[in-house]
Order: C-alpha cells, then structure tokens, then sequence
C-alpha cells in the first residue's frame, strides 16, 4: 500500500492451529512523519490478541507523543493483563530521521539503497505493568531506506534472504509467504516499508 512517502506491506499468520494471531500492529502516515507499532501477546491465542490490540489502540490515540512517551502510557494500561512485547518505529519527515525502540522480541532491520543491513538488538523483558528500561535507537532517515520490522516467527534465516534487498515491498513479503514453513512454530508478522523522499 502506498502513502505519500512509505510503501507497506504486511504478512501475518497465526501459529498453527490457532485461530487468533496475537500479535497485532498499526500504522499511519501523516504530512509530518509516520509512525507503525507492533505488539505481540505474550502466549498465544484470543488472550494474547486482547493485550496486543489494547496497546494498538493506545498508540493510536498517541501517535504525536514520543516513542518513550507512548511505552510508559501503554505500561500503564496493561495493569492486570498479559504482557507484550512491544516495537514502536517513528519517521519524521522534516527532521530526516527515525526514532525506534523495543522491548522483547520485536526486531527492525534497516536497508539502505546500497543495500547495507543493519539489525537493532532490542532490550529483553516485556511491558506489562511496572516500569522498563528504554532504550532507544535514533538515525538518519536516508531515500529509498527499507524497514522491515517482525515479531519472533520470523528468523534471523528468513532474514539474511537475498530478496530482502528488493526495493518492491510487496514482492517482499509475497517471497516471504512463499519460503515459509506451513507449521510455523509462533505468530509471525513482518511489515516491510519503505521511505521515498
């Protein structure tokens, strides 16, 4: 899907034999920046589903507060519910960079237009009520830079796959789809974006 200045696209599957995946995400672009999260349940199944879903809508009311801002609202609402792991990417578009922060398993990768990856390590644990320690990752925004962001199915093979150095999103994650394993251990989502100036 195209916006103004990221093209995404999304694979999601739930484990097998699940009906409800638990990982959830959001996106949305705006004149200023964009901003994409993904959470994912601790567990599996509908449980797992409702936490990831209850950050998403909490992200989506906050979408102008800062990556450190919007994890200590969202620790703060799940009191008493499963935990989740959590990855919050910002884009701002004046400002030329990016802003990106983790807790748990949720990974981005970055690929430049010369095809250099980089992989961020994101910090252990989970959000799930009581304060974490944040660490957060900022840099420069470069033209036709792609972003693959992706919860725990998806691994570090899957990654080192030479058509994650495409520039088509789409065909990104339709490749992706098709390598796949049909017994996949855990939910997977990988959302695949990328930046034109």
């Amino acid at each position: 899907m195209t916006q103004m200045h990221m093209d995404i696209s999304v694979f999601q599957k739930p484990k097998k034999g699940n009906y409800y995946c638990g990982d959830s995400y959001y996106y949305k672009e705006t004149e200023q920046g964009f901003i994409c999260a993904l959470a994912d349940g601790l567990g599996s199944g509908e449980y797992a589903k409702e936490s990831s879903q209850l950050v998403m809508d909490i992200i989506e009311s906050n979408t102008n507060a800062s990556v450190e801002q919007i994890i200590k609202v969202c620790n703060q609402k799940l009191v008493g519910k499963r935990g989740v792991v959590l990855g919050i990417l910002k884009v701002d578009f004046n400002e030329k960079n990016y802003t990106f922060s983790s807790i748990g398993n949720i990974g981005l990768m970055t690929i430049s237009s010369k095809s250099e990856k980089k992989r961020n390590i994101p910090n252990a644990g989970y959000i799930g009520g009581f304060p974490r320690p944040l660490k957060v990752l900022r840099d420069n925004l470069l033209d036709e830079m792609v972003f693959v962001m992706f919860s725990d199915g998806v691994d570090s093979l899957d990654l080192s796959s030479s058509y994650f150095l495409g520039k088509d999103v789409s065909k990104i994650t339709e490749l992706f789809s098709h390598f796949l394993s049909d017994s996949i251990k855990d939910d997977t989502t990988l959302l695949v974006m990328k930046y034109n100036a």
